[in-house]
């Protein structure tokens, strides 16, 4: 299934914020002031959105409208090439590089982690890895149950600690634990708040200095984002960027009430890359992210079957 028919209301809203910007006859003054409203509707970001249609113009008043495009059509087809360019030139991959190599996954509740988290368990074991999943998240017993379940489903290991255990020794342990069984992988979850006096940021970087002090690589630390809290979850996102030396971004629930230009807008804002992208509930919906197939799913004109 194409990204264009599991992007669902987010596309539906993206193409209702263009379609004033889409039926103009002429390009004049306000057709950019409705594509900068049509971008900040979207989600885009004040700042983003100016430079978006700055670039547009530019290129337009350069190099005049694409050959056989009515105005409208014309102005959104310079801003797809402008987005796919914007959004891509960096590297996606996820990184491995240590015996064994260690993801960390950090975010506030309720974004999806655990599930991202196991969605990639079950990716990279049919790849043929061999992981350990860790339950760092002991705040909350529902965490580290789900974590479980998700590790019963992709047949991989799980270290887990009693409720309220200190989150680096839970970490620490499944590394040591995968570096005995010559293990490939620790995917390890975090906790989204803390229940004591102790700061979240400064628990996130003991974590990470922990996980590091035994066989571990930190390789990855992936803040994962809820695409529907808009630039509410992009306030959020900066917070943990700023504490935990985040390597890229997972946008999850990208199929729901989100709109498109939060994508844009993080990876802007943050200047880290979307790595990953979820785009419902199933096993395989979680995705690499690409920009071009993203772009031309947010301007595709029907949904494929």
């Amino acid at each position: 299934m194409g990204l264009r028919s599991r992007l669902g209301r987010a596309r539906d809203a993206w193409a209702d914020r263009m379609a004033v910007v889409r039926a103009a006859e002429v390009v004049d003054d306000a057709s950019w002031e409705d594509l900068s409203d049509a971008l900040l509707l979207a989600d885009v970001g004040v700042a983003t959105a100016d430079e978006l249609v700055a670039e547009v113009r530019r290129r337009v008043g350069r190099d005049g409208l694409p050959d056989g495009e009515r105005a409208g059509d014309g102005v959104l087809e310079v801003l797809k090439e402008v987005l796919v360019e914007r959004l891509g030139g960096v590297d996606r991959s996820l990184a491995l590089g240590g015996s064994p190599s260690v993801w960390l996954f950090v975010g506030v509740n309720g974004v999806g982690k655990t599930t991202t988290i196991g969605k990639l368990a079950r990716r990279e074991a049919d790849a043929g890895r061999s992981l350990v999943l860790g339950a760092g998240d002991t705040f909350r017993a529902a965490a580290a149950d789900q974590l479980a379940m998700w590790a019963d489903r992709a047949d991989v290991p799980i270290v887990r600690g009693a409720e309220g255990a200190d989150p680096s020794s839970v970490v620490f342990d499944a590394v040591e634990h995968a570096a005995a069984r010559g293990a490939d992988l620790v995917l390890a979850d975090t906790a989204g708040r803390v229940h004591t006096r102790s700061n979240l940021m400064d628990e996130l970087a003991k974590v990470r200095r922990v996980a590091e002090k035994g066989a571990g690589t930190v390789t990855e630390t992936l803040l994962v984002v809820d695409a529907t809290t808009g630039q509410n979850g992009l306030v959020q996102a900066r917070q943990f960027a700023e504490a935990a030396e985040v390597t890229g971004i997972v946008l999850t629930k990208l199929d729901g009430s989100a709109r498109g230009g939060i994508v844009v807008a993080v990876q802007d804002d943050l200047g880290i890359p979307v790595k990953l992208v979820g785009v419902g509930e199933g096993v395989d919906d979680l995705v690499e992210f690409d920009p071009a197939d993203f772009v031309d799913a947010l301007f595709a004109a029907d949904v494929a079957a």
